[in-house]
């Protein structure tokens, strides 16, 4: 192996690592973003399931009107 298709193929890797470090960094802040979202879903869920268990009468269903 020449010392010029070393210095080619080392160059090639340090390409793909940049690559690769960048997406990385991106899906790092795609799963950051989806706890948060998560994160804010879980309590919404929590604060709903609290106001039906705090409300005194159980809520009334009807029919809908075409019955």
């Amino acid at each position: 192996m020449s010392a010029s298709n070393s210095d080619t193929r080392l160059m090639d890797l340090e390409i793909r690592y940049a690559h690769l470090e960048k997406l990385v960094d991106e899906l790092n802040g795609v799963v950051v973003e989806h706890q948060r979202t998560i994160d804010r879903l879980n309590a919404e869920v929590s604060r709903l399931g609290q106001r039906m268990l705090s409300t005194d009468k159980a809520p009334e269903f009807e029919p809908p009107p075409h019955y």
